[in-house]
């Protein structure tokens, strides 16, 4: 509207107050409106996006909108799961550590309260222990979210889980001298040993944090359930700023609250995880990032950006390509903006013809577009 409200004053003021020729000023004031159509801005910023999202798709990065791409290109702090995200997810059994009884007994009295349960470290159990899973023998399975599982098992209360699961049924286990992550198991509220739980990080996970840091990500979080000593071990070696450790997951949610309480105005929180745990956290986050192979139904829903092949360095390569679009956007609203003000300014002079006027609108829209396609090649 504005536009059109100076071409009209553009048009009738000279002719009515200065005694100027009607004809001169109409032209002026056409060739005015001509090059204020804004197609090349409506045009090429979002080809830009749909360029970059194209690009990175490529990639195997899939990122389900323009307003994740340009909050990504402004990431300030990066934060991690560690189970399945830095490290293989891959579960095996290292150890069997019983109180009382045989390791077969303890391997089988964890695998069958486990049986029914599709987690990575449940499943771990379950191959280690190898024989048939008598499920005449299983009554009442009941999950406890975060800590583990209770099950009856020949008439027996089984309590199978982390730390905190022993210390809230009054049956606190003892520390293992392995690195791992540890599973205590419990008869009838009696501690009756534990398991040591191995994952390997993963290579790609050092690349990860490395590249981060060299695209200036301020800060590096690890956020896990995993007991501190199996945090801060993974964490040493990837040379990750921070690490918090025996989360729950609305706990997670709180680390992350604060760790977005404490970014800068114009900076942003990415979030990368893969299990259903993390799902509240991946929508909490300004951009959640999830594991597409391993990764779970829930957490793919909720995540704005899905790395296919879970690899965490594809978060660096997703940063990279989010930063290269949103340098060509600008470029293109600069470039239409600075062409078109300097044809303005001559049309209303009477220095530019309609050809000129008609290069300002085509010929910058078709220049835009050819700058937008850049966004296509990722590198």
């Amino acid at each position: 509207p504005s536009v059109v409200a100076a071409a009209l004053l553009l048009a009738t003021i000279p002719p009515l107050f200065f005694a100027q020729d009607f004809s001169q000023w109409i032209m002026r004031a056409l060739i005015f409106l001509v090059v204020s159509c804004p197609c090349a801005l409506v045009i090429s910023v979002p080809l830009s996006f749909f360029g970059g999202i194209g690009g990175a798709s490529r990639e195997g990065i899939l990122i389900k909108g323009a307003n994740y791409l340009e909050a990504l290109s402004k990431a300030e702090i990066v934060v991690f799961d560690k189970t399945g995200t830095l490290t293989e997810g891959s579960f095996t059994v290292s150890a069997v550590h019983p109180e009382s009884g045989s390791e077969a007994e303890l391997l089988d009295l964890a695998a069958h309260a486990e049986s029914y349960s599709n987690h990575p470290i449940a499943s771990s159990i379950i191959a280690a222990h190898g024989g048939k899973i008598d499920t005449s023998r299983i009554g009442e399975i009941t999950e406890i979210s975060g800590l583990g599982v209770r099950a009856m098992i020949d008439g027996k209360v089984v309590h199978v889980g982390n730390s905190k699961l022993m210390e809230q049924i009054g049956a606190p286990g003892r520390e293992c001298e392995k690195e791992g992550t540890i599973v205590h198991i419990a008869v009838d509220k009696k501690y009756r040993g534990h398991i040591v739980i191995s994952d390997k990080i993963k290579q790609d996970s050092w690349k990860a944090v490395n590249e981060l840091k060299r695209l200036g990500v301020s800060r590096t979080v690890m956020l896990t359930g995993d007991s501190k000593s199996v945090a801060e071990s993974v964490g040493s070696l990837l040379k990750i700023d921070e690490t918090y450790s025996e989360l729950l997951p609305d706990k997670k949610v709180a680390e992350v609250e604060k760790l977005l309480s404490k970014k800068s105005k114009n900076g942003t929180l990415v979030f990368v995880g893969d299990g259903v745990n993390d799902a509240p956290v991946l929508a909490r986050a300004d951009v959640g990032i999830a594991m597409g192979a391993l990764g779970s139904e829930a957490a793919i829903e909720a995540a704005d950006i899905v790395l296919t092949d879970d690899k965490p360095s594809k978060i660096a390569r997703a940063i990279v390509i989010s930063r290269k679009t949103m340098s060509i956007v600008r470029q293109n609203i600069v470039f239409a903006l600075a062409c078109k003000a300097s044809v303005l300014v001559l049309g209303a002079m009477g220095l530019a013809s309609i050809w000129l006027a008609v290069f300002a609108d085509v010929g910058v829209m078709v220049l835009a577009i050819l700058n937008s396609m850049r966004t296509l090649k990722s590198n």
